[in-house]
């Protein structure tokens, strides 16, 4: 494995709360994680997921998480505060992606973005193959790792298509602090009243 696409990521400021924040700097899986649960819930709420499996399953890595009795699982997701609205669908998605990095990558989380060196398009490629990552939610993942998280890989600003863009307030890729989330949280309300207005 190469990793040379990729550089150390600055500390994430994406939930506010510092614990949820530091796990998701240092835990790849959990950034990860995180993405696919941001859907339908606010997004630091989605984001902090992750800290709260970790802390109610006892570890946050992928073997943990795939081997986890279904049961046992959900009954985590559900504990209150839970873990996302739709706890049952999620925490089958979030298993099915575990079980997926296992099989395809050998359960590092990483090696998505960091194996064989590759460039951005390559990358949008792997993600798209993932249990609950669609096309937009692919490209919002890959800028996040250009602008946040040490990817350098050729190209990813044109995969990552808008949300790669520099001075963007578009998605979780461009939240770096309270005042940010506030900005992207008003632009994706802008976007949804002007698509209800077509």
């Amino acid at each position: 494995m190469t990793t040379s696409a990729s550089s150390a990521p600055a500390p994430l400021r994406i939930t506010d709360d510092r614990d949820a924040d530091s796990l998701l700097t240092e835990n790849p899986l959990a950034l990860l994680i995180g993405m696919l649960l941001d859907q339908q819930v606010p997004m630091e709420t989605a984001f902090a997921g992750p800290l709260k499996l970790q802390q109610r399953v006892g570890a946050l890595d992928a073997a943990t998480i795939a081997d986890q009795d279904p049961e046992q699982f959900l009954a985590a997701f559900r504990e209150t505060p839970a873990v996302h609205r739709f706890p049952k669908s999620m925490a089958e998605r979030v298993q099915k992606l575990c079980r997926q990095i296992i099989e395809d990558y050998d359960g590092d989380a990483a090696a998505l973005w960091t194996d064989g060196d590759p460039d951005g398009r390559e990358v949008l490629k792997r993600l798209k193959a993932l249990p609950g990552f669609g096309d937009q939610k692919s490209r919002i993942f890959l800028a996040l790792l250009g602008k946040q998280y040490g990817y350098t890989g050729e190209g990813w600003r044109e995969a990552a298509g808008d949300y790669g863009a520099d001075g963007t307030t578009l998605s979780v890729a461009d939240i770096t602090s309270p005042e940010s989330l506030i900005a992207v949280r008003e632009t994706k309300q802008a976007m949804k009243r002007a698509a209800k207005k077509k």
